[in-house]
């Protein structure tokens, strides 16, 4: 890995920002934004932080996603209003990573709202908000109607297509790689 020092750029906004509001930048060398692929016409970037580093990747489509993490166990969920696809997600259960991609600008159409880097665990809880709670009186008799042995979300999505009475969403499960749950 090839390292390099540099300062950080400290800049104070004007306008109606807070006197203590700050923006920060830093030049990166050429060579590696070429090698990342990116240029004038592809600037698009996503940014971790894991709370010692940040790091840099170019922006990843859902089929690059794929492509990159094809040896992991990962699952295809689309999001659909009605027939319209709104969201696609990929779950990486393997390294607990999600990729989404949304085909629509109506936020409350899309699986994350305005959460456009979901975390695992807003995985997770999307889930669940697609399901009945694990808590409802007659579970079990639930289930049972439905195929499922135990709570698990995945089952009873896959089972249920995700669909509630209060609204006109639902989700379509399907696999991505061999080893998919």
């Amino acid at each position: 890995m090839e390292s390099r020092k540099a300062k950080l750029i400290v800049n104070k906004p004007g306008g109606t920002a807070s006197e203590k509001s700050r923006t920060y930048r830093v030049t990166l060398p050429n060579v590696w934004i070429e090698q990342l692929g990116l240029n004038e016409n592809s600037r698009d970037i996503e940014l971790s932080f894991d709370g010692n580093r940040i790091i840099i990747d170019k922006a990843q489509s859902v089929d690059s996603f794929i492509e990159l993490h094809r040896s992991h166990k990962l699952l295809r969920l689309d999001y659909y209003n009605y027939e319209k696809l709104c969201t696609t997600i990929i779950a990486d259960y393997t390294d607990e990573v999600v990729k989404i991609q949304n085909y629509t600008d109506e936020i409350v159409y899309i699986a994350f709202g305005v959460n456009e880097n979901p975390t695992w665990q807003d995985y997770l809880e999307f889930l669940e908000e697609r399901c009945v709670p694990e808590s409802r009186a007659g579970l079990r008799e639930y289930l049972d109607s439905i195929g499922v042995d135990e709570y698990n979300p995945i089952d009873i999505i896959r089972k249920t297509e995700g669909r509630m009475a209060e609204d006109h969403q639902w989700i379509r499960v399907t696999g991505v790689t061999r080893t998919t749950l």
